[in-house]
């Protein structure tokens, strides 16, 4: 029973990694779009926003059996509910990456300077999203508390991105709206940023069986 069990928990970590991955990827795919103007990339953001949505309601089925099929200890309790809370950090960066890559179809192309620092935002996020997945799969709470720390390196670009806006309207007072959406954007990945810091929160849980909110 009890080998059938851990099967099936390895199953979730398998599929909680896939989806991981899918948001990693609708990331990158937003922060390209937004640097090329690719418009069918954006239009990809969102087709790709349908399956992290499945794959979550994929991953809570699972979840709901080997609670409801199972019988579980304290530890693997844990592991199962800091899952559930994790997928739902993960469906909204997919809701994230779809609402930038909405304002990228409303651009319609319009690129222009000013962008890098998204950039770097949406290369930090990525990496806070592939190790705070890592480090539930590894139990690794150290690797967790990176990923928590590094949500400061994420608020900082936030912070400078805001400054580079105001520069960008001294330089082009004509540009006020796509200033505007370029600090939407921004603050969409500061949000993603935001639930990579959750996921790795409920990791250190999930081991503990202490929710520390950074």
């Amino acid at each position: 029973m009890r080998n059938r069990f851990d099967e099936q928990l390895f199953e979730l970590n398998r599929e909680i990694i896939e989806m991981g991955a899918m948001c990693e990827e609708a990331i990158a795919m937003a922060a390209k779009a937004l640097r090329t103007g690719d418009m069918e990339l954006a239009h990809k953001v969102k087709e790709n926003g349908s399956n992290i949505d499945q794959k979550e309601r994929d991953i809570e089925s699972r979840c709901m059996k080997l609670l409801l099929h199972q019988q579980p200890v304290a530890r693997d309790l844990r592991q199962i509910s800091a899952a559930l809370k994790m997928i739902t950090d993960m469906e909204r960066i997919g809701d994230q990456a779809e609402d930038i890559a909405e304002i990228i179809l409303f651009l319609k192309g319009h690129t222009m300077e000013g962008v890098e620092r998204i950039e770097d935002m949406a290369r930090e996020t990525i990496r806070m999203v592939t190790e705070s997945v890592d480090a539930f799969v590894k139990k690794d709470t150290a690797l967790a508390e990176q990923v928590i720390a590094h949500d400061d390196t994420v608020d900082a670009l936030f912070r400078q991105m805001k400054c580079d806006i105001i520069h960008l309207l001294a330089m082009n007072p004509d540009e006020g709206e796509f200033a505007l959406d370029l600090l939407m954007i921004s603050k969409y990945f500061e949000r993603i940023g935001d639930h990579a810091t959750n996921i790795a929160e409920w990791v250190i849980y999930s081991v503990t069986g202490v929710h520390k909110e950074a």
